[in-house]
């Protein structure tokens, strides 16, 4: 199933790293609202998971905060790479689900429009990643999305939505990222929905202490 996973990622954002940034014009407002939600101290540093081509990264590099953008894709961080104008923002290949940081290393971490394109298995791996390195009492950022409250909007939308993202959208959209919290000890704070319900923002306050063994890192920060 792993391979399976990142065997298709790769050959996934292969195909749209070249168009990805037009696509992310229809979702540029959420990644300003993801930012201001947060509302983090000046100098936090903040991790952005899975960070494609680095729209969510920028956003929070433009308010002045360190980041750091991981992804698996390098055809993705290429453009990340070569749009980047920001010297507090840089960009490294890592798989999420297995991160090269040490425990509680940043103040936020965040994700953003990735979950739903990971299988169960490795969604809950990688929120597990984001609790052991973010700090405690730090933040966690989850943006994705949703679905409308009315039936017929339901419909049409996770139907619309299916005919372009991944394989594993579908299992997505019929799950909780809040259930998957539930298993990590670690309650969501506050929810805003965004884009008329067809997304949301999660901000969850991580736990008191380490809530994950500290493996090898491969690198200090």
């Amino acid at each position: 199933m792993n391979e399976d996973y990142y065997s298709y990622i790769n050959r996934f954002f292969k195909k749209w790293a070249p168009v990805y940034d037009f696509t992310d014009l229809f979702i540029s407002g959420v990644r300003w609202k993801t930012v201001d939600f947060t509302d983090a101290k000046i100098g936090s540093r903040v991790l952005d998971v899975c960070t494609g081509t680095g729209k969510q990264a920028f956003a929070f590099a433009r308010k002045g905060y360190d980041v750091i953008g991981i992804d698996l894709s390098e055809n993705m961080l290429k453009v990340a790479k070569r749009n980047n104008i920001y010297r507090n923002v840089r960009f490294e290949t890592a798989d999420a689900a297995n991160m090269p940081f040490n425990n509680s290393s940043f103040d936020i971490s965040c994700i953003s429009f990735a979950l739903h394109e990971m299988p169960l298995t490795i969604r809950e791996k990688v929120l597990n990643e984001m609790v052991r390195v973010t700090k405690p009492k730090g933040t966690i950022m989850i943006v994705d999305y949703a679905l409308p409250v009315n039936r017929i909007s339901r419909f049409l939308v996770y139907h619309f939505v299916k005919l372009y993202e991944s394989k594993y959208y579908p299992e997505f959209i019929k799950s909780e990222p809040e259930a998957s919290l539930m298993k990590l000890g670690i309650k969501t704070k506050e929810v805003l929905p965004v884009l008329h319900g067809v997304g949301k923002i999660l901000k969850v306050t991580n736990k008191k202490s380490s809530p994950a063994p500290a493996g090898p890192p491969n690198k200090n920060i």
